[in-house]
């Protein structure tokens, strides 16, 4: 591809023919590499994603400079996201360092302040070019320092949600459909039948959060429903680190990091592609070629 893109246009390509695309939280160069060598591989679009912690200990440069080499490397169409941000000003340096897709998170406030905030994402981001992802409802789990107890979770309201995006014009939508952040301490109780309902009055590419763990069907089921994006962080995180704690198990005084690395991006790679085959995304890379 040369360059990074917008997600809109694949996300709405996948929307619109029954897929979906992963978005991988990569905190390292090598998980970077290894979720793009997978895309390649595969010949699937791919989805970048950093939270906001990961922003805060590499620095926005840093990762869009490892990221437009992998785009300019790489012949799939690749997308960089900033995840779950509730700062405004790190967004906007976020967009201005070249990411090319950014989730404003006002979820914790009401309705009327939800959509201020994310109107006036949408207006900065628009400009740019780049893509925008609001959430509705309340995902659970932990996403860096944002914690949301099982509780207080609360699933979108299909209403809600075509209002919120005829009021914001956001490109992109998380609505809250009982899945969490983090790895399920039992079956995923997710609403089918509120994914159907907001996909039927919404036209635009829904978002899949918390898809570590879930089970294979549930994803497919997910995705046929409308979710064109689905998230991973903590399966990957997982991989990696388990990787590496064999590497130190077989040999503790291991100090040469490329011998406990190339495992962990081993294993960061063979995830990426079970997931990109779950979603549908395999071979779709070359239809979105801009």
């Amino acid at each position: 591809m040369g360059h990074l893109i917008s997600s809109t246009t694949m996300l709405q390509e996948a929307r619109r023919n029954g897929y979906g695309i992963t978005a991988f939280n990569v905190h390292t160069l090598e998980m970077l590499q290894a979720v793009v060598e997978a895309a390649t591989e595969l010949d699937a679009p791919l989805i970048l994603q950093t939270t906001v912690g990961t922003v805060k200990h590499l620095g926005p440069e840093y990762i869009v400079a490892a990221a437009q080499t992998a785009a300019k490397l790489s012949n799939v169409p690749i997308a960089l996201h900033l995840d779950h941000c509730t700062d405004y000003d790190l967004l906007v340096k976020c967009i201005r360092a070249g990411y090319t897709s950014v989730m404003i998170d006002a979820s914790m406030f009401p309705f009327d302040e939800n959509v201020a905030c994310s109107l006036e994402v949408v207006k900065v981001a628009k400009a740019a070019g780049v893509n925008v992802e609001a959430e509705l409802g309340k995902v659970g789990g932990v996403e860096d320092d944002i914690v949301v107890e099982e509780a207080d979770a609360r699933l979108a309201i299909p209403e809600e949600c075509l209002r919120f995006v005829e009021l914001t014009g956001v490109p992109t939508l998380a609505p809250a459909i009982g899945t969490a952040h983090g790895i399920y301490k039992g079956e995923p109780n997710i609403a089918f039948d509120r994914i159907a309902e907001i996909a039927s009055l919404v036209d635009l590419p829904l978002v899949l959060h918390g898809g570590s763990g879930i089970p294979a069907e549930q994803v497919r089921r997910c995705v046929a429903l409308g979710m064109a994006k689905m998230n991973v962080a903590t399966e990957l995180r997982i991989a990696f680190s388990d990787a590496i704690k064999n590497v130190f198990n077989a040999n503790p005084d291991e100090n040469d990091p490329r011998k406990y690395m190339v495992p962990a991006k081993q294993a960061v790679k063979s995830l990426a592609m079970e997931k990109m085959h779950l979603v549908g995304c395999v071979g779709r890379a070359q239809e979105l070629k801009l």
